[in-house]
Formats: structure tokens, C-alpha cells, sequence
């Protein structure tokens, strides 16, 4: 389906799988409204700029996600809005202040511009797994997580699991709650360990704590295991999220499921001047302790990147902006 003609609202573009979904969508010929949080700042607009089509369909925004109102003039006229803007700071010290409010404030203020525009057909939210799989449900090998699971933001703050899951849970669930009183066409998004080549010049959660996987061993994971997806598939299934008419609800997108330890020696084959951490040369056992279901995904026509080539071109894109240098 091509894009030309169709007006498309991406928040918080300047990030990791928001800067592939603005590419995305201009190679598919949308023009694209994108907010930052500084036009000020060249590390969050640059790379956007320098995209194919930029010049011609891309339009920057400022915006702030705990500002009422500060979206409108981005979603103004939309077909579609992308709503991937996020706290960042995943080692804040006051997480209530710093992620959960803004990501729940920031959420439900650019759902309250939505519905001042009618214009607009559907949002898509970029969630996480983390607002899936902190349900106290026993996990055994023969487990399948699905879009059925909500996680338990009480369940979340008691284990402190990821700074993830209460303010993505939170969010989430503000969200579906203020679509369903406004008649707004809501579809969520639940990525896993997001892998890959970058787009933006600095390094975003998941690409630092991959490099410090590679570099020293230390674990983003509690029990060492990732639910990866590559950040090209997660950009994709947002647009495909929208041009399917019949897309509704929660999709989780997982490629793989891999322990660390098999992901380095993947790396390691791959570019054998790289050592693995000794903290990660220990066998771990062969299979995952459970799954995620890949059925809705593939219902919107997603056919996963292997986890080889998403930590070959993130190597290759670490390389190559210098985080890493063998």
C-alpha cells in the first residue's frame, strides 16, 4: 500500500524505532509530521533530516509529552499517529516523577489532541512485552505468552523487575481505558529486546545495554534471558498496524528467544576478534523457560528477522558510529 497522499504523525521521532518508522513511511511515500522534544538539538533531528524524501515530506515538531495541547498543531490533519515518545531514563533514581507520570500524562495528552482532529482513523502506541509478561503466572518450558496477558502494575513495583514495566503497564492501560470513552481506534504495540542497525547518532536503552552485554557481560536481563525483535520488524508492523483495516488491539512482537549466552557466541562467530565476557562463557541450559505467540504478528504479515542478522548489522552499526571498536 503506498502512502502518498496520506498524512502520518510519528512522536518522539527521534528515537531508536521511531527514526526507522519515519524512513519507513517515507519510502512508502507518506508525509510525515514528526515531534521532538528540541528542534534545538541536532542529535534529534539531523539523522531525520538526512532521511530519502525528508527534504520533501518531513515536517519536525516540537512538542513535550507533559505540555496539554503541545501535539496539536503535529496531528493536526493526520491520517494516522504514531505514538512511540517515551520516558527514557531507565536508571532514574525516582522513577514516579521521571517515567510513570510522564509516560501516562504524556500518553493521554497526545490521545486528548487526537480527538480534536477527525481526520484521524487510527493510533497506534508503541508498548513492550513489560506490559504483558509481570502477571505472576507460573512460567514453564511449555509456556506461550499472548497478547491475553496483562501484566500487574502492584506485581511490577513489588518485584522491581524492569523500570519498564510499571510506567509502560500504567501507560498502557490509561490508554485503552480514555480510547474506549472517546471512540478512538486504538491499536497497541508490545516489542521485546529491540536489536539492530541505528539510525540516531547516540546510543538508545537497548543498543547501550547490548553493548555492554558484548563488552563486559553485564546483564539488562534478570535471569539472562531476551525476547529480541529486530527494530526494521517493529517499525514495519507500526505501519502495518495502520494500513490494515481489520488490525485491532494488542500485538506482541518477539523474533526470538535467546539467553545471552547464545546471542555472544553468535556475535563471536560472526566477528571472532570480539571476546566473550567471562560472566557469559558458562552453558546455560538449551531451551527458554517459555515462549511468546507469534500468531497476531504474523496477521499482520510480519515474517521475523533472524537473530543473526539483527546482531550482525547492530555490530556492524556500533562499528560503524564507533560505540565499538575491536
Amino acid at each position: 500500500m503506498s502512502g502518498r497522499g496520506k498524512l502520518a504523525c510519528v512522536t518522539g521521532a527521534s528515537g531508536y524505532i521511531a527514526a526507522w518508522l519515519v524512513k519507513m513511511l517515507l519510502e512508502r511515500h507518506y508525509t510525515v509530521n514528526a515531534t521532538v522534544r528540541s528542534l534545538k538539538d541536532p542529535q534529534k533531528t539531523e539523522h531525520l533530516l538526512a532521511l530519502d524524501g525528508a527534504k520533501e515530506r518531513l515536517h519536525l515538531f516540537e512538542a513535550n509529552l507533559l505540555e496539554e495541547g503541545s501535539f496539536d498543531p503535529a496531528v493536526d490533519g493526520c491520517d494516522c499517529v504514531f505514538h512511540t515518545a517515551s520516558p527514557v531514563n531507565l536508571s532514574s533514581s525516582i522513577p514516579q516523577a521521571e517515567l510513570v507520570e510522564p509516560a501516562v500524562k504524556g500518553t493521554l495528552n497526545v490521545l486528548q489532541s487526537c480527538t480534536k482532529f477527525p481526520s484521524i482513523k487510527r493510533v497506534v502506541i508503541t508498548s513492550s512485552t513489560a506490559s504483558i509478561m509481570i502477571t505472576g503466572k507460573p512460567l514453564k518450558p511449555d509456556t506461550v505468552m499472548d497478547e491475553t496477558w496483562f501484566s500487574s502494575p502492584v506485581l511490577c513495583e513489588e518485584r522491581k523487575a524492569t523500570l519498564l514495566s510499571p510506567f509502560k503497564t500504567l501507560a498502557e492501560q490509561a490508554a485503552l481505558k480514555f480510547a474506549e470513552e472517546h471512540g478512538i481506534d486504538l491499536v497497541t504495540l508490545h516489542p521485546g529486546f529491540v536489536l539492530g542497525p541505528l539510525l540516531q547518532p547516540v546510543l538508545n536503552a537497548t543498543s547501550e545495554g547490548m553493548l555492554n552485554l558484548i563488552k563486559t557481560g553485564k546483564e539488562m536481563s534478570i535471569d539472562g534471558i531476551y525476547r529480541f525483535v529486530d527494530v526494521r520488524d517493529v517499525a514495519y508492523a507500526h505501519i502495518q498496524a495502520f494500513e490494515i483495516p481489520s488490525a485491532c488491539g494488542r500485538y506482541c512482537l518477539v523474533g526470538s528467544v535467546a539467553y545471552s549466552s547464545e546471542a555472544l557466541k553468535i556475535i563471536h562467530k560472526l566477528y571472532p576478534a570480539i571476546s566473550l565476557p567471562d560472566t557469559c562463557k558458562k552453558e546455560k541450559p538449551a531451551g527458554p523457560p517459555f515462549h511468546v505467540s507469534k500468531e497476531r504478528a504474523k496477521s499482520l504479515g510480519i515474517d521475523f528477522l533472524p537473530l543473526e542478522v539483527s546482531l550482525k548489522d547492530m555490530v556492524e552499526s556500533l562499528m560503524e558510529k564507533n560505540f565499538l571498536i575491536l
